[in-house]
């Protein structure tokens, strides 16, 4: 399998189109490959079904020029952070080889986005550890692998952001990439039962979150991440637009 820059990681399809799309579509433009792997299929939740979302998922990877797009199918609101996920989760950071990897937020809503943040970290560190082997498809043994960086995207809980990335640029195909999700987001014409995200309320507030951020840095948009590690740069002109 081909290296590439950066993996997203989204317990759910439509996690990390919500959370930072934008952020995928900049690097995009900026020449650099992108993976996305879903968690779960997203089988409990109340709107559309595992086909729909699959081929909903398969659309907003395209609008966004992705690479890959895999999905674990691990069981919506029961995975674990144990050893099986993690080793799962190991052969995948190691078979891509990021240098980045952008994950769930660590404090929401949902159970599932905490979880999946903490598996994904702890994966991360774990990938690192040569001791611990992976396997490829064909049998050939990974060797060992830690990102250089994790990103924790914000969703549904309202967090200060470490970092907040310019994303002016593309805020426009990042919705467009939401929106692909028919089933999940409001449908005025949708008999389906209500959730908390298919509101027209909700919709419009995945746009303004944006513009907030980008107010807060003085852009047009732009899209808010945390960081277990301490940020740093090398060239303080880095930290300026």
């Amino acid at each position: 399998m081909k290296t590439i820059d950066i993996l997203a990681f989204g317990a759910h399809p439509d996690d990390v189109e919500l959370g930072c799309a934008g952020s995928i579509a900049l690097s995009r433009s900026q020449g650099k490959s992108v993976a996305i792997i879903d968690l779960t299929q997203g089988e409990l939740g109340t709107r559309g079904n595992v086909k729909k979302r699959k081929n909903e998922a398969k659309k907003a990877g395209e609008i966004l020029g992705v690479s890959h797009r895999e999905n674990m199918n691990f069981r919506d609101g029961f995975f674990q952070n144990d050893e099986a996920h993690q080793l799962a989760l190991i052969a995948k950071i190691r078979s891509y080889r990021p240098q980045i990897i952008l994950c769930n937020a660590h404090n929401d809503r949902h159970i599932d986005h905490g979880k999946a943040n903490k598996l994904v970290n702890d994966s991360c560190f774990l990938s690192g550890l040569k001791k611990i082997e992976s396997y490829d498809s064909t049998g050939n043994k990974h060797q060992a692998w830690r990102p250089k960086l994790v990103l924790e995207y914000i969703q549904w809980v309202d967090i200060q952001p470490d970092v907040v990335v310019d994303i002016s640029n593309h805020l426009e195909i990042k919705m467009k990439a939401v929106k692909a999700y028919s089933t999940q987001f409001f449908d005025p014409n949708s008999k389906e039962s209500e959730t908390p995200i298919s509101s027209k309320n909700f919709i419009e507030s995945v746009s303004y979150r944006a513009r907030n951020f980008g107010r807060l840095i003085g852009v047009d948009a732009g899209e808010g991440f945390t960081s277990r590690s301490l940020l740093s740069t090398s060239n303080i002109f880095h930290l300026i637009q």
